[in-house]
């Protein structure tokens, strides 16, 4: 993608210094080691910026071919594989799931400490794609004491060494809730590669790297890091809520692969970097199509991107991690979509698309506006700083100083 001075796309320089200063501040203050941030508007890059260190005590600055561990921005990447099988005609969003998983046809639901119960229906694949099947993750991401993520580490499904015999553990545990009537944050990304593997015919890393990160132009971007660039991958820092960083010597969530993992994971499992991901980024703003090559329909991009919960949900106000859920800000295929930024409190376009990871990346789509966003950082905490939301009022502030 082309290179361009800011105003050439309708961004003031001095609004994008801002963007830079806000990241800097955080480095300055020994909350973050370092970061790369992309801004692309109009299909054009308007600035790239490599902030701060890859390794502190080496000294080591970070590149902008460094690689990171996107974590939960994975997840989009899925939705739009869904995407591409959909346009196949492989699915559909009122399918039940266990038309493509059979091994889940016998789902109960949990009523109390132990009790079960059936659903009141059999869960969606539009309830899978919007984390309102009534899965959960296995992550102590929830109440200490809560049942279903203790089921799901007892079982452990996150430990199997393959997405079938992830499907089977599921199976053997309970829903956390009658489908569609909650959302809860879970692993449904992690079924919806399940359901990849068994459509396509092919393993989930495979069809990612054929139907899109090829297509794309997207080199750097895998299920792992292989020999030759293990140089490029970013350190992994922590940081305590009273203390400084701690460089991390292995990454705790699941330890880095050295080759293909046989679990790959669609809702965690990617490498990237901040070029690769504007790639993919570029590809949603136009609707499916990068450089004259379609990899999906602009209908499938749009199903994407188009917010899926009722506003009776998005009355609840829940959260995960720094996504406040509320009315304006709703949630589409396997990410955020703001239906109302007015309503929701920041100043993006309606329809902008977003996600992040656990180790503080993000990203967002602004098809209104017509620019992308990619932030890389490498702070698995979640102590981590709110950027995203911050770098979105300052580049409002950037499109708004060139109108």
């Amino acid at each position: 993608m082309e290179r361009v001075a800011p105003e050439e796309v309708g961004l003031s320089a001095a609004g994008l210094d801002a963007v830079d200063a806000a990241i800097q501040a955080q480095i300055d203050a020994g909350t973050v080691a370092g970061a790369v941030t992309l801004t692309l508007r109009h299909g054009r890059i308007a600035r790239v910026s490599t902030l701060g260190l890859d390794d502190i005590e080496r000294g080591t600055p970070l590149a902008e071919d460094s690689i990171f561990r996107i974590f939960s921005m994975t997840k989009p990447v899925t939705a739009t594989a869904m995407m591409i099988l959909h346009d196949e005609g492989q699915w559909r969003p009122e399918d039940p799931i266990a038309r493509h998983l059979p091994e889940l046809a016998d789902l109960r639901v949990l009523v109390g400490e132990d009790g079960r119960v059936a659903p009141d229906h059999p869960p969606t694949m539009e309830e899978l794609m919007t984390h309102r099947a009534g899965f959960g993750y296995g992550l102590s991401l929830g109440e200490p004491r809560d049942r279903i993520e203790a089921l799901y580490r007892q079982a452990a499904i996150l430990q199997a060494p393959d997405l079938d015999t992830m499907v089977a553990r599921l199976a053997t545990v309970p829903l956390a809730h009658q489908p569609g009537t909650l959302w809860r944050y879970s692993l449904s990304m992690d079924v919806q590669g399940a359901i990849i593997e068994r459509l396509s015919g092919q393993r989930l890393s495979d069809f990612m790297r054929t139907r899109i990160f090829e297509p794309l132009g997207m080199p750097d971007t895998a299920f792992f890091v292989p020999p030759e660039k293990r140089h490029r991958l970013a350190s992994l820092y922590f940081k305590p809520l009273d203390g400084p960083l701690e460089r991390l010597a292995q990454n705790p969530m699941r330890p880095d692969p050295q080759s293909e993992p046989g679990l790959a994971m669609g809702g965690a499992g990617l490498y990237s970097t901040a070029l690769d991901y504007a790639r993919y980024a570029q590809m949603l703003l136009g609707g499916g199509e990068l450089d004259g090559r379609r990899i999906v329909s602009a209908a499938g991009i749009r199903a994407q991107m188009t917010n899926r919960l009722p506003d009776a949900l998005l009355e609840t106000r829940f959260v995960a991690g720094h996504q406040k859920f509320r009315p304006g800000f709703g949630y589409g295929y396997n990410g955020v979509v703001f239906t109302d930024p007015g309503l929701a409190g920041i100043p993006v376009g309606r329809g902008t698309y977003h996600w992040d990871g656990a180790a503080g990346t993000w990203f967002w789509v602004d098809p209104e506006n017509d620019l992308a966003f990619v932030g890389m950082i490498q702070l698995l905490s979640y102590g981590a700083p709110p950027l995203q939301e911050r770098t979105q009022i300052l580049m409002a502030q950037a499109i708004a100083e060139r109108r």
